[in-house]
């Protein structure tokens, strides 16, 4: 049941060969036009969003409990280039509830968003900025069969979203994935990788500082039924690791005429509405008191380059 479910669920984010990112009448600004609950001014609760200082604090938003986390599952799991993103296919064991979800969700997949090789490209922005990449973890409802119940379930899916920012230190965890790019750089490309414990990904030690809200998927058919748990403290990887992602990653086939690079996989911010976006009891960002984040590291980067420009041209 649980590899149909995860079958199915990365199916859905390879729903149509009709959506992109990087050409106009397919982008996402025009994917309302091919899938009508993608449509801004037809539904309400899309996601991303932006997360700011109009959120409300709720002090019942603790640890969610991650069952399987903590272990390394039997089998092996599946890295794949899906041409929207880069997916791994986690299968059974793991799971999660608590924290005020309506439900235990089994752990399906996770995936990845990015920007280009000088742009940012997490999915979520804070006060306006986006960090360099985020990685989404999608759970299913485990009440239903497969995704299509679950995405008749308002609730159906509970995704945790990591954003990732760069240091100059490689993540040694990390690079269990980005170590197998090169075998899935082309659309379709699959590659075989020895499970882990899926922990060791994630801030373990600030597990309990993150956002709520509900919202939709951020790739089309854009159904409303995620409950998005955002965590407040990034994964860090190294330059070469963010590297990997936004240059040897392309959205085409190995043997298509023209190869094109997949860069920038992310949607655009959509408005909150009407509704609430909780800070979790432990998380840092207080009601009304929001801090801007540090500079981007991308940002950062770029900033130290031009300042060594500028000083070597001046002792010219």
């Amino acid at each position: 049941m649980i590899w149909t479910a995860a079958l199915l669920i990365v199916v859905s984010y390879v729903h149509s060969e009709d959506y992109c990112y990087d050409e106009p009448h397919c982008d996402p600004y025009a994917w309302g036009d091919m899938f009508p609950s993608c449509h801004p001014l037809l539904e309400e609760h899309h996601s991303p969003i932006n997360l700011d200082h109009q959120m409300t604090r709720n002090e019942s938003l603790e640890y969610l409990h991650l069952e399987g986390f903590e272990e390394i599952q039997t089998g092996h799991w599946t890295l794949k280039n899906d041409g929207h993103s880069v997916v791994l296919q986690v299968g059974g064991g793991m799971s999660v509830s608590g924290g005020g979800l309506p439900d235990v969700y089994h752990t399906i997949q996770l995936h990845f968003h990015w920007g280009g090789p000088a742009t940012n490209g997490s999915e979520h922005t804070v006060d306006g900025r986006r960090y360099p990449m985020e990685m989404h973890v999608v759970n299913m409802k485990s009440i239903h069969p497969n995704l299509t119940a679950a995405l008749d379930d308002p609730t159906g899916l509970a995704v945790l979203g990591f954003f990732i920012d760069v240091v100059y230190a490689d993540n040694v965890h990390f690079g269990l994935i980005s170590q197998k790019l090169s075998s899935v750089a082309y659309k379709g490309q699959t590659a075989k990788i020895k499970p882990f414990p899926l922990m060791n990904l994630l801030p373990k030690n600030n597990m309990s500082q993150y956002y709520r809200y509900y919202g939709s998927l951020t790739t089309p058919p854009c159904s409303q039924v995620v409950v998005w748990t955002l965590y407040e403290v990034p994964v860090y990887i190294s330059w070469s690791q963010l590297a990997q992602f936004t240059s040897q990653i392309f959205s085409t086939e190995e043997d298509a005429e023209q190869v094109t690079p997949l860069q920038k996989n992310f949607r655009h911010i959509h408005p909150t509405f009407s509704r609430i976006v909780s800070v979790s009891k432990d998380a840092k960002l207080l009601t009304g008191t929001a801090s801007r984040p540090l500079m981007s590291a991308v940002s950062l980067h770029l900033l130290q380059i031009i300042l060594l420009g500028s000083f070597i041209i001046s002792g010219l």
